[in-house]
């Protein structure tokens, strides 16, 4: 429900652009300026900057999620985190180990400079290919991304959350909902904490 809320509010928000850019083409080359101005969306092209580098990684993930289980694992590892396209892309590795096992992730994140948004492309060596992307931006200091997917057959929302970002330390966290976003469960917890170099 959140997604189709979120994807709504775009919607709607892109219509209300285009009404205020129609409205300021019909008025003086003065006006058209200022409303025009005032639309103009925040250059996100660099909001992962913060992350650039190497970072201990603490993670906690529940091992199967949306059945009612509250059986937590935890690992411990490192993320690092290389600039790509000057700032417009980066690629994140992530190797953790813990009680249940060895978990290497990749993900590409890209930019998209007409939508404003950035897209979250995720891999895991076990599996090898690119999960469905999920989709947000940066306000106030906080990510917000989400998507739909398929959970042992049935479909999902994504919502996965960047907070609490300091200069060495922030919190990454997923979330499904199968009640078309009444509801969340987490279901993925890490904590970064930056390596001084």
């Amino acid at each position: 429900m959140r997604r189709y809320v979120a994807v709504a509010a775009l919607v709607v928000s892109g219509l209300f652009t285009g009404v205020v850019v129609e409205k300021a083409h019909s008025n003086s080359d003065a006006s058209r300026t200022t409303t025009q101005g005032t639309l103009k969306e925040r250059d996100g092209q660099h909001d992962f900057d913060f992350e650039i580098g190497t970072w201990k990684t603490h993670l906690r993930r529940l091992l199967h999620p949306l059945t009612g289980s509250t059986t937590w694992v935890e690992y411990e590892g490192t993320t690092v985190v290389r600039k790509v396209w000057n700032g417009r892309a980066n690629l994140v590795e992530l190797v953790v180990d813990g009680p249940a096992g060895h978990i290497e992730g990749l993900s590409l994140r890209l930019y998209n400079p007409e939508s404003h948004q950035w897209s979250l492309n995720f891999a895991n060596s076990a599996g090898g290919t690119l999960s469905q992307p999920t989709i947000g931006s940066f306000k106030n200091g906080r990510g917000e991304f989400f998507d739909q997917e398929t959970l042992n057959g049935r479909a999902i929302f994504v919502r996965f959350v960047i907070s609490d970002i300091t200069a060495n330390s922030c919190r990454f966290e997923q979330a499904f909902s199968e009640d078309g976003g009444k509801t969340w469960e987490v279901n993925w917890i890490a904590k970064d904490t930056r390596v001084k170099e």
